[in-house]
């Protein structure tokens, strides 16, 4: 096989496991797929890979719902180094104001990966959020949103947003989305990454 497809096809099989394996609750594995310096960029949290294994757990402990669906995946190869950018979803069920709902936000990962030691792992995930929406559980239930909080959030995060605060956690204000400076400062890291320079923004 050709060793370009054996790259994708290695890179494809971490970015599902990432998903599979986090949703799962399987940790030790889950670790496996980031590399020891890897960073996490969520709404709720941005640090080490290791912090937001050990948050992620303890958010498992008081019943946090967050789960993920993946879509395609777009590859951009350079020798040990790699861009990821796959379609998802993330889903987190929640109490909004007393009405169980369900938010779904759809976006992209945008991934960071490098190959060292003949290992592919992740050195920066960073999700771009352009789309979402909030929905009752109960389709009966009647979900009254506080309008003014809502629109201080990024629209294509609103929701998730809203949510999340409601349960305690900060949510950063400034994350991708599908246009504006911050995704073209992402693109921009990506090009310097696979021509050699630092993840870093």
């Amino acid at each position: 096989m050709d060793n370009d497809i054996i790259e994708r096809l290695a890179i494809r099989d971490l970015i599902e496991n990432w998903a599979v394996w986090r949703d799962a609750g399987d940790w030790e594995r889950f670790a496996t797929v980031w590399h020891a310096d890897g960073v996490m960029n969520a709404t709720w949290f941005q640090g080490p890979a290791a912090d937001f294994i050990r948050v992620t757990r303890e958010g498992w402990a008081k019943g946090v719902s967050i789960l993920h669906f993946l879509g395609g995946t777009s590859i951009d190869l350079a020798g040990p180094r790699a861009i990821a950018q796959t379609k998802m979803t993330i889903s987190q069920r929640g109490d909004v104001q007393g009405v169980a709902c369900d938010v779904v936000c759809t976006g992209r990962f945008y991934d960071f990966l490098e190959k060292r030691d003949g290992r592919w792992g992740l050195v920066v995930r960073q999700p771009i959020y352009e789309k979402d929406r909030v929905d009752p559980i109960d389709p009966s239930a009647r979900l009254q949103l506080d309008k003014a909080r809502l629109a201080e959030f990024p629209a294509g995060y609103r929701h998730l947003a809203y949510i999340q605060t409601q349960i305690g956690y900060t949510v950063k204000r400034d994350m991708p989305q599908l246009t504006g400076p911050e995704v073209e400062q992402l693109y921009a890291r990506g090009k310097r990454w696979l021509e050699g320079g630092s993840p870093a923004a």
